[in-house]
């Protein structure tokens, strides 16, 4: 499975040693945030010191998350992983976010028309009140 959209934070780092091989052990979790008319957060991880190096993920990159899901169970209750396997970076992420900012501080620069428009009549142009109240 696939989602695509921006960094939205970076969770501190776990790590531990694994109790059947005594391995250490590192994994990193992410939030990213796609943008979609009602936008959804995912909360995935990376698992491995080498895969987190790899991805290199920072906080507003635009990216393509392949994942996969799983289920566990612990203490009568169930818990879903979902672990990044590929990460790829969205061309022209960047630039898109660059811009938008400069097209909001242009809109807020001048937020009002300099001469105020009359009022419109319209009276004159309707005959028929046709409002159902």
């Amino acid at each position: 499975m696939e989602f695509t959209g921006k960094i939205i934070a970076i969770l501190p780092p776990k790590g531990g040693v694994s109790k059947s091989t005594g391995n250490e052990w590192k994994a990193q979790e992410y939030v990213i945030e796609n943008h979609d008319q009602y936008p959804r957060k995912m909360c995935f991880e990376v698992f491995g010191t080498d895969r987190i190096t790899q991805f290199d993920i920072k906080v507003g990159e635009e990216l393509t998350v392949s994942f996969d899901i799983d289920a566990r169970q612990w203490q009568d209750r169930w818990f879903n992983s979902i672990r990044a396997w590929k990460v790829e970076r969205v061309a022209g992420g960047a630039a898109a976010s660059e811009a938008a900012p400069a097209a909001r501080q242009d809109s807020v620069a001048a937020p009002f028309p300099s001469q105020p428009e009359a009022p419109a009549d319209f009276a004159a142009t309707d005959d028929k009140d046709d409002l159902p109240f």
